[in-house]
């Protein structure tokens, strides 16, 4: 069986082998010890002098507010405007699945084609309310229809700050990441709000006064 050398143990064989038949040249002109300092020991000296500065200190505090405020003002929803007229439609929330949904066995439960809506399963138990936090008139309007539907509202925000609005209602505020709900739902104005009817939801966008 042929054997075989590993790549550093044939590196390292070559290299001894072209060494030992290598003639003494001698030395050309002066030498000096390697003086370049270590990657590592500049870095850390550069960062003991920021630190002894307050430079670092500061820096760290900047990028703790800028993580601070990114998660209180998450980014807002683009495209939406505030409702000027009252508008009303309907969303089918049916599904076609697109595969066979299959259990641990892998024996078919629900078959690729199957339309469900899931309305007929759960219930929305409360009406969702999309609105921008960043206009006073549509926190008020908001506000009236909380208690319109007493109290039975989940308030979901498309702009502003919902920790700021949760501190003053003292009750939980949610935000619509991405306007995933909003676009799905076909909503273009705000505040607008989803309630549920027999087997659709009712969309209305709310005009602001």
């Amino acid at each position: 069986m042929r054997a075989h050398l590993s790549p550093w143990l044939f590196a390292a064989a070559t290299c001894w082998a072209l060494g030992a038949q290598a003639a003494n040249l001698g030395t050309i002109g002066p030498t000096y010890p390697v003086a370049e300092k270590n990657l590592l020991d500049v870095i850390m000296a550069r960062l003991r002098a920021k630190e002894a500065s307050g430079e670092l200190k500061r820096h760290e505090q900047e990028a703790r507010d800028r993580a601070a405020y990114a998660v209180n003002n998450p980014r807002p929803v683009d495209g939406l405007r505030r409702a000027q007229a009252a508008r009303t439609f309907y969303f089918d929330p049916t599904f076609t699945l697109q595969s066979n949904v299959v259990d641990s066995a892998g024996a078919v439960l629900f078959p690729a084609g199957t339309r469900k809506n899931p309305l007929e399963v759960v219930s929305l138990s409360k009406h969702l309310l999309f609105f921008d936090a960043r206009d006073p008139r549509q926190v008020a309007r908001a506000r009236e229809l909380i208690e319109h539907y007493q109290g039975k509202v989940k308030p979901i925000l498309v702009g502003g700050s919902y920790l700021d609005l949760m501190k003053r209602w003292n009750k939980p505020v949610f935000y619509d990441q991405d306007g995933t709900l909003v676009r799905k739902f076909g909503i273009v104005a705000v505040p607008a709000i989803v309630s549920q009817e027999g087997q659709r939801l009712r969309i209305d966008e709310v005009p602001v006064r």
